[in-house]
């Protein structure tokens, strides 16, 4: 099977699982799920966050999610719990199509880790 069909089935599977038990009908977007990665990785899930907070969770995930592909690195909790990461390295400039694949490529892979698909 060859890799973009792979990521197409796993990345629909993905969307499926997370949105019935996140949505109420409609599909989860690609910033939906950055912002529940986010979550998941501060780890905090009964806290209403204001809007700077979900974009500073937004950003926690894209790090995260970016990480094993030698972009960003973990550096240290702060005194709230919070994961702070530093640059390794920038990213290439990316058309917003590559930036999408490479942002669905990231959260399957993350997702697969988790094992919450195959």
């Amino acid at each position: 099977m060859s890799r973009d069909i792979q990521l197409k089935e796993r990345w629909e599977q993905l969307v499926q699982i997370l949105s019935d038990k996140f949505s109420q009908g409609e599909d989860l977007d690609l910033d939906a799920i950055i912002y529940l990665i986010g979550v998941q990785e501060l780890g905090k899930f009964s806290q209403t966050y204001k809007k700077d907070e979900k974009l500073n969770l937004m950003h926690i995930a894209i790090c995260r999610l970016l990480e094993p592909y030698g972009y960003y690195e973990f550096e240290y909790f702060d005194s709230e719990g919070w994961p702070h990461y530093k640059i390794k390295e920038e990213l290439p400039p990316l058309k917003a199509g590559e930036q999408s694949v490479l942002m669905k490529e990231a959260i399957v892979n993350y997702f697969l880790e988790k094992k919450l698909i195959d």
